[in-house]
């Protein structure tokens, strides 16, 4: 992974895939958690959300749409057809 792999510094939208950049960049050592957050505009608290739904849920843990079905404490959207 090299610097030019990362998202732009002026990303606006953060679809699952920059998402899973930035955390990979952190964990590489590729740019520190604090310069990640610097550069993105992050809290600590965003940046540590998308690394515990990456552990626990793989990349698509990081939908948008999905991220109530995956955050703890809060209840899962009521699906069609679910019992």
């Amino acid at each position: 992974m090299t610097e030019s792999d990362l998202p732009p510094p002026d990303t606006k939208r953060w679809v699952m895939r920059r998402k899973a950049e930035v955390v990979a960049g952190v964990r590489s050592g590729l740019i520190s958690l604090e310069e990640a957050c610097r550069r993105y505009t992050l809290s600590v608290e965003e940046f540590l959300s998308w690394q515990r739904l990456i552990d626990s849920h793989g990349m698509r843990g990081l939908r948008a749409t999905r991220l109530q079905d995956y955050r703890p404490g809060q209840p899962v959207r009521d699906r069609v057809g679910a019992d």
